[in-house]
């Protein structure tokens, strides 16, 4: 059952959440949570919405910013705060909520230096699409730049673009908003908006993709009926796919992807119009459409989301970590398996619009938020 037979989706299921002590820590604030207290360090600040970010091999971390700006990909080091800008990162147009979006290292970096990032592109006829390439860092400039993937179609509107990448086993996912305007896309599969994008590595269409076969379909589709996907992470051990996306007003949801499975969206939604009334039908359900996992009423605006499996917090291993930009929090889910066990609201005080959250190759998880910053939690004794 979902968390609201626990404890409801509007508090916190930890009263004592967010209660703070001056410690001697260098004196920082001190936040107590169900599981672990830690505290907040902040490595980089002045940011224009950092909303990428991934860990070299070295522990430096790769991040992107959302901005018009030439540099909008910069590697940091988060022992001295030193921010070095990358030169020949792609020149974005920023078109609402378009701009420089995710970054991913690949798993083999240290052997074969590739790094994925995707962005926002813009025709002279104003319609936009999603861009993936992938490059190298030589010099502190990217270098052998491949263009991977258009999204198809381009489309005039800048709203939804999605953009999480993951990288496994050979392939490389990302996510594509139905655009908005366009909600309807999210159902057809002539079309790559609202959806759950699957290639191999180099760009490349796999052939076992479920739709390949399909007369009309896109053979890159890997999963359909999606609204606007802001989060994407691999769950430990059981190797699924997990994603968060949100929904209209109310009903954001937590989905496991399966391939060529359909979501659902347009056509049922947990949400309703904004400013209210039915969506659609006020479909809730239907056969051959997909369930969340767990939904959010009212809206979070789910982002970046990340399983934890580090050592530096041991009793948040297996919890599912996903920022929460409109109610401004850190949202962490147990879980068992394939079923949500309860919810705990982490940093409510601190007014942060949480974008992107990674865990670190120390353990400690770091956060990307649009106030322009790259924070780091780290653990302390109670």
């Amino acid at each position: 059952m979902f968390l609201a037979a626990l404890c409801g989706y509007l508090i916190s299921c930890n009263p004592g959440a967010d209660k703070t002590a001056a410690g001697s820590n260098h004196e920082k604030q001190v936040f107590v949570s169900s599981d672990a207290n830690f505290v907040v360090d902040t490595l980089a600040d002045s940011l224009q919405i950092p909303f990428g970010m991934d860990f070299l091999p070295d522990g430096k971390l790769i991040f992107t910013e959302r901005t018009k700006k030439t540099d909008n990909v910069s590697i940091l080091d988060t022992a001295t705060g030193k921010k070095t800008v990358l030169c020949n990162s792609p020149k974005v147009d920023i078109d609402g909520q378009g701009g420089m979006l995710d970054i991913k290292v690949h798993p083999d970096y240290a052997k074969n230096g590739w790094v994925y990032y995707d962005f926002s592109f813009r025709k002279p006829d104003s319609t936009t699409t999603l861009i993936v390439e992938r490059a190298k860092i030589e010099n502190n400039c990217f270098t052998q730049v491949q263009r991977l993937f258009e999204v198809y179609p381009y489309y005039k509107s800048s709203y939804h673009y999605g953009s999480r990448i993951l990288l496994r086993d050979g392939y490389l996912f990302f996510t594509m908003g139905e655009r908005a305007l366009a909600p309807d896309s999210a159902q057809s599969l002539r079309t790559d908006l609202g959806k759950v994008i699957r290639l191999k590595e180099d760009g490349s269409i796999p052939d076992d993709n479920p739709f390949v076969k399909t007369k009309g379909a896109r053979p890159e589709i890997w999963s359909y009926g999606h609204r606007n996907l802001q989060g994407l992470t691999f769950q430990p051990g059981t190797g699924w796919l997990w994603e968060s996306e949100h929904g209209p007003q109310g009903g954001d949801e937590v989905n496991i992807i399966r391939p060529g499975k359909n979501y659902g969206w347009p056509v049922i939604t947990l949400g309703e119009h904004y400013g209210g009334g039915k969506w659609g039908e006020g479909l809730k359900q239907k056969e051959g459409m997909e369930q969340p996992v767990y939904f959010y009423k009212p809206s979070i605006a789910p982002s970046g989301m990340t399983f934890y499996d580090g050592d530096a917090f041991p009793k948040w291993k297996g919890s599912l970590f996903i920022g929460s930009m409109a109610f401004q929090h850190l949202n962490r889910l147990t879980i068992h398996q394939d079923t949500i066990k309860s919810e705990e609201r982490l940093l409510t005080s601190q007014k942060w619009r949480i974008r992107v959250v990674k865990q670190g190759l120390d353990g400690f998880i770091y956060l990307g938020v649009d106030n322009g910053m790259i924070l780091r939690l780290r653990p302390v004794k109670s």
